[in-house]
């Protein structure tokens, strides 16, 4: 890791726009601030206006992409080489919990853009290739590195199918079969982010070899154009929370794609999902900066501080102090456990730091959600009315423990197995 970031021209005074991650007490890059401060001005500027509106209309956001991409950040993940910020997983999730801060929906769908490239970037320069798979590969992620930058092309990455595939249990049921020059796909994806607004689907699937089983370790990872033939979106988007990701089902009917198209070779996925499970660690940074909203709401409204309110101190009151004083210390616990969590992140972990991103994610995805339940008991009735964002950030952080790959129902179940269990041990 490179050096900490020396004094920086910030004002860490304790306001409710101040850093989620103190750079000085946590000791960030120069590159880590930087980009969380950049996060923090696109979100506080331009993206919290606006999230009420892809709440309320269940509508993308496509005006803070076009954002992005001019601030460079479609590209955060891109290697520098390539002509992106190149920033590690660390970087990424500091910056990522600072957007979702301001806008659960950017941040999250955001999150399955940028595995396209922090999958095939930093994370599969960690793991083993053959050189001419590596020189392949590196040709390849150019290519969609190159649509990112230059034409502001948006990546998905639709996971579930409504079976224990996306849990890493079973083969994924979305299957393609080599052709010549490339694959054919055909499947079905399920809350699939972006559906309908993704330039192109970052797809997993199983390749299908003629007379075998299919096999988690034939797992594909390909990005299929949505204007191919045999792409199709279907189904409406009405959901609780989380409305603005338009996570519709997609459809693949015998869909052809190029060799180009593979976000990582062959068999890579499945090493990756073997001795990089910090991958599955990314949907958590929105949820951290939803947690982090809800308190900064609570702060200000008591204070008589909060935009759309008037300005009358609620803060005098001993239940509200108690309230507030609860409200930080879990949100303290949950940023330390995650920041310990996100600094591991790397191949191989031990059997502790595996269980430690399980309680990790754990931690965020119910904490948000008690986070956003303490404030609106704590403010009152104002805090239930649209027009503020109380009730928004609840709907959105009840999600956080729905979502696969790690549920929360998951990692509990994970943490206590694995507490018990060594590899390969059973009661046989």
């Amino acid at each position: 890791m490179a050096d900490a970031a020396q004094t920086l021209d910030v004002d860490f005074s304790g306001d409710a726009d101040s850093a989620m991650f103190d750079p000085s007490a946590f000791r960030l890059t120069e590159k880590e601030a930087r980009l969380a401060e950049k996060a923090r001005r696109l979100g506080r500027e331009l993206f919290a206006p606006r999230a009420s509106q892809w709440d309320r209309d269940a509508i993308f956001p496509s005006q803070n992409y076009k954002d992005m991409h001019s601030h460079n950040f479609l590209g955060i993940c891109v290697p520098e080489a390539d002509g992106g910020e190149g920033a590690e997983f660390r970087a990424y999730c500091l910056t990522a919990a600072e957007i979702g801060r301001y806008c659960g929906a950017t941040a999250l769908t955001w999150n399955m853009h940028v595995c396209s490239c922090l999958w095939s970037g930093t994370l599969a320069d960690d793991l083993d290739m053959s050189d001419e798979q590596r020189v392949e590969h590196k040709r390849r992620r150019a290519i969609h590195y190159k649509r990112i930058l230059n034409e502001g092309a948006v990546y998905s990455q639709p996971f579930s199918e409504g079976s224990s595939a996306a849990a890493g249990f079973t083969p994924f049921a979305t299957q393609a079969r080599k052709v010549d020059g490339g694959y054919r796909v055909s499947g079905k994806k399920i809350f699939a982010s972006l559906a309908g607004h993704a330039d192109y689907y970052g797809v997993l699937c199983t390749l299908i070899h003629e007379g075998q089983k299919p096999s988690r370790r034939d797992t594909l990872y390909l990005a299929i154009p949505a204007k191919a033939d045999g792409v199709s979106v279907v189904g409406d988007w009405d959901p609780v929370g989380m409305r603005g990701t338009v996570s519709r089902t997609l459809l693949f009917d015998d869909v052809f794609v190029d060799d180009d198209a593979q976000l990582m070779p062959q068999g890579v996925y499945f090493q990756a999902a073997s001795s990089w499970p910090h991958m599955f660690l990314t949907l958590s940074p929105t949820y951290m900066g939803i947690a982090q909203a809800a308190y900064d709401f609570t702060v200000q409204y008591l204070r008589g501080e909060a935009p759309g309110t008037p300005p009358v101190k609620r803060r005098m009151y001993p239940t509200k102090q108690l309230a507030v004083a609860e409200m930080h210390t879990k949100l303290e616990c949950a940023k330390a456990i995650w920041f310990q969590a996100i600094t591991e992140a790397g191949p191989s972990p031990s059997k502790e730091q595996i269980l430690r991103a399980y309680t990790a994610q754990y931690t965020v995805m119910e904490t948000s959600n008690d986070l956003c339940r303490l404030a609106i008991r704590t403010c009152g009735g104002q805090s239930m009315l649209c027009a503020l964002p109380l009730e928004r950030l609840y709907r959105d952080s009840r999600c956080g423990s729905l979502m696969l790959p790690w549920t929360a129902e998951l990692c509990m179940d994970r943490i206590g197995r694995e507490a018990l269990y060594e590899a390969g041990e059973t009661d046989d």
